[in-house]
């Protein structure tokens, strides 16, 4: 068990971990705050305007959603990835 833990502290399993773990940070606060809020939001706006009808927001909104669950499911593998492999919080 050592032996594998010591595999994933390698320095490019790190490496990897942590810049899909800053990425899936960044697109989830990008495609949380892309989300509509009560009837209003970007991506109204932006459905409204590529798409004329409510069935493109739709599209879209769905869409958005699954982007938005796909950046939170890495995020949150990667935390668990740190957790396991790195329990006390040290990086080295």
């Amino acid at each position: 068990m050592s032996d594998i833990i010591s595999a994933l502290q390698s320095l490019p399993v790190v490496i990897v971990v942590i810049v899909l773990w800053a990425i899936s940070a960044i697109g989830l606060i990008v495609f949380v705050l892309l989300h509509s809020g009560k009837g209003t939001g970007i991506s109204e706006v932006i459905a409204g305007s590529v798409y004329g009808t409510d069935t493109g927001s739709n599209i879209v909104e769905k869409n958005l959603d699954r982007i938005t669950v796909i950046f939170a499911v890495v995020f949150m593998l990667c935390l668990l990835f740190m957790m396991i492999v790195y329990p006390q919080g040290t990086v080295g």
